[in-house]
């Protein structure tokens, strides 16, 4: 069973619902039956600012609270799925501090991030007012990926910007139909 993890990060209100979440949510009701879904929003979680001791001591702690949560929850999932709208041509800053804390989250002894991480795969659901302008993005994420490796299923894009945008943009909702599709799972060699 494939088990998605959906990591919210609109910097809109909580209850709000952002575009990229709207998309990435009818993306999600064509997932099949038997996937587990769990859905985290960034912005509503306590995920303090990252530091970097790398060249210290070399090694970090468990986290605890949301970022134990947040670890947990990635480690649980076969599928990573990003929900994150472009700003400044770039994740945004919550999803920005959760990547930033697996450079941690390498280090600390016993938890094999790394070898966990490579079993995954990784999906983009992102909105953008210009899609052209989702391309720094999508190249992160694939380079994240790459990172690890795990396999990156690519991107789904749409139009953003006012709330309610995604709902004209006929080509990117008719995508969310099939974008989990072809890319429930890593294929053997492929995205690496």
């Amino acid at each position: 069973m494939n088990r998605y993890l959906f990591l919210v990060a609109s910097a809109r209100d909580v209850a709000s619902d952002s575009n990229t979440e709207r998309l990435a949510r009818i993306a999600a009701t064509h997932l099949p039956a038997d996937s587990a879904q769990t859905w985290l929003h960034l912005c509503g979680m306590r995920l303090e600012a990252f530091t970097d001791r790398r060249h210290g001591n070399g090694t970090y702690a468990y986290p605890t609270g949301d970022l134990a949560r947040l670890l947990e929850a990635t480690l649980a999932c076969t599928n990573l799925v990003l929900v994150a709208p472009v700003y400044w041509y770039s994740f945004p800053a919550a999803l920005k501090t959760c990547l930033d804390h697996w450079t941690g989250w390498l280090r600390v002894p016993d938890l094999n991030f790394r070898q966990a991480m490579s079993a995954k795969t990784l999906h983009l659901v992102t909105t953008a007012a210009d899609k052209a302008k989702a391309q720094p993005m999508i190249d992160t994420a694939r380079m994240c990926a790459g990172f690890f490796p795990m396999h990156f299923a690519g991107a789904l894009v749409g139009h953003g910007g006012a709330p309610g945008a995604i709902d004209a943009d006929r080509v990117a909702l008719d995508e969310a139909a099939r974008f989990f599709g072809s890319a429930a799972g890593p294929q053997p060699g492929a995205g690496r």
